[in-house]
């Protein structure tokens, strides 16, 4: 039985692992933490449940492929997804439905309903046309590429945006700047620049208002106790507390990894880290390194996890108040490398489905801003600024006092998230999408010279997010089919 690695237990790590183990291979996972799960944590405190990562789920079926029965978990279908709140006193609610979130932005802004269902229906189409190519297919390898469905999809290239911005196709589409800076907001899925990334990006807008979005009933945390269960029924060999400090070769082919002090022998190896670290640390390649520094990264984060003393009705689980100049934002954020002054907000809050996140007639408020790559910024100061901008924010479009009600306060800042997380700068998607040949500059899913070397995650093809780390993994597990049983 041919023996395989996986460094890293993220979701990517924890299905690539699946996958792997159902091919037949002796499969040993490595996590330098105590726990699986990467990106996607939690914490309790005082009675208050917070989810500390991803709060978003989507294609829930690339999930459900993974798992037998007996450890798929319960997950609803949001009706209405996030509920966005705009500085001259507009609410738009975001509806899982083509038609119900065309009505509401034509009774919110008086757009006519048809130009949002015919902007659905193309990026309907953009996902049909480019997901078997760019989502679950390697876009570096030609025999992948050069395939006669591929070869009729060039006619389309047109239709797919990639010329444009993602703002300057919705310009084109609406002439309302609220509806612009809607649609424009899918950019930042994984941490890209709406005013830079290609308009390829109205893709994501289909997989929310035409496919749907989920939340899983006892919490993000349930996907990775799910693979986790999972893989241990297939016989996935856990090693917690377990850092990989190297990756061992002969530059030709991979040998194994180094464990703490311990040198293991493997023949095939899959890396679920940051790639930058990959290089930095468990292989060290100075000119991949210096490729890596020049690509622009993606936005990090912070996140207050605040558990407040009140509900609050006029409130989702998904939230977003927006910034009054998007444009700014993002220049203050990928320019200046700075915090904004009037951020754009996001409040996630679990417990508008699960009641049992926060104690009774009280809420988990999961507080995010976008931030630059941490770059060496004071984040101490900036805690303190941001949090009474954005209670200022809060308080004057809902028209509260939130200050009052905020019972404790946990922080994760870019320094954080790069420490627990190993992201490069805390960028959260690895390289940014602000090109139109993104997809093809991300690092590939194999190494070009090392033999039975394969990468998964975010920082990856096909990028971050649930549903693209999952993808990868099922772009390896076509790679390593080779290797079974050998």
């Amino acid at each position: 039985m041919t023996r395989l690695a996986v460094i890293g237990t993220g979701v990517a790590g924890l299905a690539v692992a699946i996958r792997a183990a159902k091919l037949g291979f002796e499969v040993h996972a490595f996590e330098q933490a105590s726990i699986p799960g990467g990106k996607i944590g939690e914490f309790i405190q005082d009675g208050f449940r917070f989810d500390m990562g991803p709060s978003l789920f989507t294609l829930p079926e690339l999930l459900d492929e993974l798992l037998e029965e007996e450890f798929r978990f319960d997950y609803r279908k949001l009706d209405v997804i996030t509920n966005y709140f705009y500085e001259d006193g507009t609410e738009i609610k975001a509806y899982a439905s083509p038609n119900k979130i065309a009505e509401e932005l034509q009774g919110k802004t008086g757009i006519e309903k048809q130009k949002v269902i015919d902007y659905l229906n193309e990026a309907k189409f953009i996902y049909k046309t480019t997901a078997p190519v760019f989502l679950f297919n390697s876009v570096h390898r030609l025999r992948d590429i050069l395939t006669f469905s591929n070869l009729k999809r060039i006619f389309s290239l047109p239709r797919l945006h990639p010329f444009s911005t993602l703002h300057q196709l919705n310009k084109k589409k609406f002439s309302d700047e609220r509806i612009v800076q809607f649609f424009g907001r899918y950019a930042t899925y994984n941490g890209s620049d709406p005013y830079r990334a290609p308009g390829t990006f109205q893709v994501i807008s289909h997989l929310e208002h035409n496919l749907g979005a989920y939340f899983p009933k006892n919490g993000m945390r349930s996907i990775i106790k799910s693979l986790f269960d999972q893989a241990k029924k297939l016989g996935v060999n856990f090693h917690f507390n377990s850092k990989v400090r190297q990756v061992l070769s002969d530059q030709k082919e991979v040998k194994g990894i180094l464990v703490n002090d311990e040198k293991i022998d493997f023949e095939v190896v899959i890396s679920d880290v940051d790639i930058y670290r990959f290089y930095s640390d468990l292989l060290p390649d100075k000119k991949r390194l210096n490729q890596l520094k020049q690509a622009e990264r993606s936005t990090s984060a912070f996140i207050f996890y605040w558990g407040m003393n009140k509900k609050f009705p006029q409130l989702d689980l998904h939230n977003i108040f927006f910034s009054k100049n998007y444009r700014e934002e993002f220049d203050s954020l990928f320019e200046k490398k700075q915090m904004y002054s009037d951020p754009t907000v996001y409040v996630f809050i679990s417990s508008k489905e699960n009641e049992e996140d926060s104690p009774k007639g009280k809420e988990n408020w999961f507080v995010m801003v976008n931030a630059p790559e941490n770059v060496g910024q004071n984040w101490k100061e900036e805690a303190f600024k941001l949090r009474r901008r954005i209670v200022e924010k809060i308080n004057r479009m809902l028209g509260e006092n939130i200050e009052s009600q905020i019972l404790f306060q946990q922080i994760l800042d870019p320094v954080k998230i790069e420490k627990n997380t190993s992201s490069f700068g805390g960028a959260l998607y690895g390289p940014s999408s602000n090109s139109r040949f993104s997809a093809f500059n991300r690092h590939p899913n194999f190494h070009r010279c090392i033999k039975g070397l394969y990468f998964v995650g975010g920082s990856v093809h096909p990028g971050g997010g649930i549903p693209l780390c999952l993808s990868s993994a099922k772009i390896v597990e076509k790679m390593i089919k080779k290797y079974a049983n050998h």
